[in-house]
């Protein structure tokens, strides 16, 4: 088996292009306004002015988000008429089954509408479907546990825009239905009670790009309202919309950001006894400001793990319960699961390179579809996602079950390119698909995957320009590295948190030494010190050691694009680079 040090050329990481953020022609103006207003740094106001947030108020709102910003929840097409359903399952004492997703989002969302309903006096069985045994979205599985546990509700939570057959059949059964979810409709909507989804094609509301747990909030601030519930408590579950919000990829800008920010701050000091254990276990310090990359990179994983490796409904019960001994006996339980499924990541990910270093071809390829019966289908999202990263292809990999003969697939997609379209174009081939912009699932009889591969590719090929086919290292600001300082870092929080739709900012420092050798850490990692004008910054380039790995002190200059964050190593912290793209100094 090939190692990534080892791959052929085919397989280097994409070509990008660095790419300055265009700036207004009253730039200098705007920023003078802002540092006169705002007392900040000038590179801070030329950050925000080149971000959009031109004027006084504009860039206030950004940089002290409010929760008295967000729009009215009743402006959501099918709200009144969710909340008048469950209003009328509380009062007449009707079981409710709130129905997840096997993802961070559709889990802390369910776990959102369980504990809010249950405040309100509501009976509630919560229910995530099994990745391996029931497939995602609301399915028969879903239908046989509202029946099983004698509901007259369901309740969804990020999945059932497109279950039209499940609604059904629910329906069937004497039992009503309510979608609440931000995937993209089809042509037409499941025949339930109410459809709360803001990407409905009649839905007002302003901001699209809520996650599930967004769209659930807003319920849940809907029916907070209408019952005389506590709104205190509401907000003290915040926690789980940040969780979910940053776990989902969903964009950190407006009610987002909102969103994200209050809930990164609960979280710190969260009474979700499943949260703590997990905040303890993974040895996150709660006394400093939580991160959307430790969200992301740590939090989310660990109750991603025991959804894509075995049942979710643990992840579930983690943040359900309510003593600490159970908390943290399925905390530890979601750390096993997760060096688990890091280990069948690392081998799926070898194993889809080996597949593309004998068939990828960057000058014919446009889509990537890959299959293979040795993938356990819970990690094939996240390694198509490494395949994007290093490729710049939109990619679908697809786990065949040998025993079943099911095919399961996960998708990934890069700027400019419409996944759900793009799979929406493959229908006619597809048992079931489902999903937005940026990520989509689907399922395929494993002899229709031939021809799969040969749509995606097609229609990547129609829709996809040159350009869009090259990564783009978005620069925000010029710095030279004696102005890498602890201060500017720390102004530089009020920004976050960042994430799609407000990234972290890249800095480019130009011309830039190395004061030592590089030094080779981990699995294709690199370290180096650089240096310029009398000052020194540690960096590091992750899977750069091909790229950076033979550089000499003295002779090699580099122009840098990098991220600018603190960096904590037993005990000690410091400033460090992380390294996004190199050139030779130009």
């Amino acid at each position: 088996m090939i190692s990534v040090a080892q791959q052929g050329s085919r397989l280097l990481p994409a070509p990008r292009r660095w790419q300055a953020r265009v700036e207004p022609a009253d730039l200098a103006a705007s920023v003078a306004t802002l540092e006169s207003a705002l007392q900040l740094p000038a590179p801070l106001c030329r950050l925000l002015v080149l971000r959009g947030m031109t004027g006084q108020e504009t860039a206030r709102a950004f940089l002290k988000p409010r929760l008295d910003r967000l729009h009215d929840a009743r402006r959501l097409a099918g709200l009144d008429d969710a909340v008048a359903r469950i209003a009328t399952a509380i009062r007449q004492k009707q079981i409710i089954l709130v129905h997840g997703d096997y993802d961070v989002d559709g889990i802390c969302g369910a776990v959102l509408l369980t504990r809010t309903l249950r405040a309100l006096g509501a009976q509630v069985e919560p229910f995530v479907p099994h990745r391996m045994s029931d497939g995602y979205d609301l399915g028969a599985a879903g239908v046989r546990a509202a029946a099983d546990a004698r509901a007259r509700l369901i309740l969804t939570v990020d999945c059932g825009t497109v279950a039209h057959e499940a609604v059904r059949q629910a329906k069937a059964a004497g039992i009503d239905v309510i979608v609440t979810d931000h995937h993209t409709p089809g042509d037409t909507l499941p025949d339930a009670v109410a459809v709360v989804n803001p990407n409905r094609r009649d839905c007002s509301y302003p901001f699209k790009g809520l996650a599930g747990v967004g769209v659930a909030f807003k319920l849940c601030e809907a029916l907070v309202s209408e019952l005389n519930g506590d709104g205190a408590l509401l907000r003290w579950h915040l926690d789980l919309v940040a969780l979910a919000t940053i776990a989902d990829l969903a964009p950190l800008s407006g009610e987002n950001r909102i969103l994200a920010s209050y809930g990164l701050r609960v979280l710190a000091q969260t009474r979700n006894p499943g949260l703590s254990a997990l905040l303890r276990t993974v040895g996150i310090d709660t006394t400093r400001a939580i991160t959307a990359g430790q969200v992301s990179h740590v939090l989310a994983p660990r109750i991603n793990a025991v959804g894509r490796m075995g049942a979710a409904e643990r992840g579930l019960r983690l943040l359900l319960a309510d003593t600490e001994g159970e908390a943290q006996s399925l905390a530890r339980l979601s750390e096993d699961e997760n060096r688990t499924r890091r280990a069948v990541d690392r081998e799926t990910l070898r194993d889809a390179l080996e597949m593309l270093e004998a068939s990828y071809d960057p000058a014919r390829d446009r889509g990537i579809v890959l299959a293979s019966p040795r993938w356990h289908p819970g990690v094939i999202g996240i390694v198509a996602s490494r395949v994007v990263e290093r490729l710049h292809r939109p990619t679908i990999l697809i786990a065949i079950d040998p025993v079943s003969g099911r095919a399961r697939g996960s998708g990934r997609s890069i700027p400019g390119f419409h996944l759900y379209e793009a799979v929406r174009t493959c229908a006619h081939l597809l048992e079931r698909y489902g999903g937005h912009r940026q990520a989509a699932g689907l399922e395929i009889l494993p002899e229709r995957i031939d021809a799969l591969r040969v749509e995606f590719d097609a229609h990547a090929r129609s829709v996809l320009t040159e350009d869009q086919l090259v990564a783009v290292v978005g620069l925000d600001l010029e710095l030279r590295l004696p102005d890498a300082t602890d201060g500017l870092v720390s102004l530089m929080r009020h920004f976050g948190p960042f994430g799609i739709g407000n990234p972290t900012p890249t800095f480019v420092a130009r011309n830039v030494a190395l004061a030592a050798p590089p030094k080779l850490v981990g699995e294709g990692h690199v370290r180096l010190l650089l240096e310029q004008d009398g000052a020194r910054l540690p960096a590091i380039g992750f899977g750069m050691a091909q790229q950076l790995g033979a550089l000499t002190p003295g002779r090699d200059a580099l122009d840098v694009a990098f991220h600018l964050q603190e960096h904590r190593w037993r005990g000690k912290s410091g400033l460090q680079a992380r390294l996004i793209d190199t050139r030779p100094a130009s």
